[in-house]
């Protein structure tokens, strides 16, 4: 049969292969394809693997021998922050170029394991600072929906790999927003998992206490199979959870939603995203849910204590990369001078910004008045969730307070970019799972550009996260 991956979702292309009507060979062959006659333009991947088809003979392999899984032959892009054997991998900086990876992250073990087919590693934001893919050292990953446009950051060559039908899912890493918002701006589905439900091992780590693997997909049917392929306990990672507590929890009916009417009021969301996320709210009350108004006094603290944490623990984390270990090295006069001239060359400017942001809210003298105040505040805005799930089952604000920005739009004005991820960062905060699910399109420019719609749940109460999600997916947008 011809294969037209435009309608493909895991869940079919799973069928498909087990009927024999195609086989993990010709789904991957469309796919190279595809991203053959995009990949220009887009610039989704950094790399497309040379034995991608050797990956999707194992897979047929595996599928004649009964051993396949709705996984088995599944193309995915796969996030340049995370190790896979023999690839380089090197979260799109220059410091990291030709760094190959020696072992695999246990993300991509799991789906090693199943037989999916990596296709490549997507372009993303250096370190995954960013909310553009604009900070990229190899160049920019553009919108699929319009090219002039970002798809958005962290993740954004994974979002718009998958929304350019050049990849069935992929996955991402979410530190405060890095999944649900390249989602949002793509017009596809982003799911960050509570913190501790996935491992982080063979994650490059920028913030290691908010950072968490999710997965990219068309579908939330589809995000959930990828969420359930990767997540459970590892013991090679500090932070990840028993599976006591990933069990499946009972999804009641006539769920009730909590709407934080009064972070909504922010100054510089746009009117249509409201209108929008108001709409949908409308449609999930006709479906049964109940809507409420809550209130959250201290999430309008969330992006201010995002931006402490977050270059705190970077500034740390990639002390690492000093040309001494691995990756690039400059000489200089001394040991001192070689540190300084590698990292001034193979950091970019956003980096060097949040490690000289870092370093300072850690130092001596300044640590109390903005890090350990940073430290308080995250554990009240954690309270303050833990209070409202009391009272409701889900919170929902929309994804972004915009639709996606052209490209050098915010670039000369960090905070404006860093706006971006206002309704995102609390879930990273709080360690909350959320999802982005499109809502709808508004008009600018002779372009229908997506928006997205976000729920959070309390903490592995993913099956109730994705319940909702479908529910919200299946309203006419």
């Amino acid at each position: 049969m011809t294969i037209d991956i435009g309608k493909l979702t895991i869940k079919k292309a799973a069928e498909h292969l087990k009927n024999g009507d195609f086989s993990a060979v010709d789904l991957a062959s469309a796919y190279l394809e595809n991203i053959k006659q995009k990949n220009g333009e887009i610039f989704a991947y950094l790399e497309v693997f040379d034995d991608v088809l050797e990956q999707a003979k194992h897979a047929d392999e595996m599928l004649a021998t009964g051993k396949g899984t709705t996984m088995t032959g599944i193309p995915l892009a796969i996030k340049d922050n995370m190790l896979i054997t023999g690839k380089e991998s090197t979260s799109a900086s220059k410091i990291l170029k030709g760094h190959i990876g020696t072992y695999d992250a246990t993300v991509i073990k799991k789906l090693r394991d199943e037989g999916a087919v990596f296709l490549g590693r997507a372009n993303m934001d250096e370190f995954a600072m960013g909310a553009s893919t604009e900070t990229s050292a190899y160049g920019k990953t553009k919108n699929p929906i319009d090219t002039s446009r970002v798809p958005g950051g962290s993740s954004g060559g994974a979002a718009a790999a998958v929304a350019g039908e050049m990849a069935l899912a992929a996955l991402g890493s979410d530190t405060g927003g890095s999944i649900r918002q390249p989602a949002a701006f793509c017009g596809i589905v982003g799911m960050k998992p509570t913190y501790g439900a996935v491992s982080r091992f063979g994650l490059m780590a920028m913030a290691s206490s908010l950072d968490q693997i999710g997965p990219l997909a068309r579908t939330v049917e589809d995000a959930e199979i990828v969420f359930n392929a990767i997540r459970g306990y590892d013991k090679n990672d500090s932070t990840s959870m028993p599976d006591t507590l990933l069990l499946e929890r009972e999804v009641k009916k006539g769920l009730r939603i909590g709407v934080p009417r009064d972070f909504l009021s922010m100054e510089g969301l746009d009117k249509r995203v409201l209108e929008n996320f108001n709409g949908k709210l409308e449609d999930l009350k006709k479906k049964g849910y109940e809507i409420v108004d809550v209130s959250l006094p201290y999430l309008k603290y969330a992006l201010a204590t995002y931006y402490i944490i977050m270059p705190a623990e970077a500034s740390s984390n990639l002390a690492r990369f000093d040309g001494v270990r691995y990756g690039l090295s400059v000489k200089g006069n001394d040991v001192s001078d070689s540190y300084k001239k590698t990292r001034a060359q193979g950091f970019g400017e956003e980096v060097r910004r949040r490690i000289l942001l870092g370093t300072y809210v850690l130092s001596a003298g300044y640590a109390d008045a903005f890090y350990n105040k940073a430290i308080q505040a995250q554990k009240i805005i954690r309270k303050d969730f833990e209070r409202i799930f009391k009272e409701v089952d889900l919170v929902a604000t929309p994804t972004t307070p915009s639709p996606a920005f052209k490209f050098g739009e915010k670039t000369d004005d960090p905070v404006q970019m860093y706006l971006a991820d206002i309704f995102t960062v609390s879930a990273n905060i709080a360690g909350l799972p959320g999802i982005s699910v499109p809502s709808g399109f508004v008009s600018e420019g002779g372009k229908e550009l997506p928006l997205g719609f976000q729920l959070m749940s309390p903490h592995f109460c993913e099956s109730m996260l994705f319940r909702a999600a479908l529910d919200a997916e299946l309203l006419k947008q």
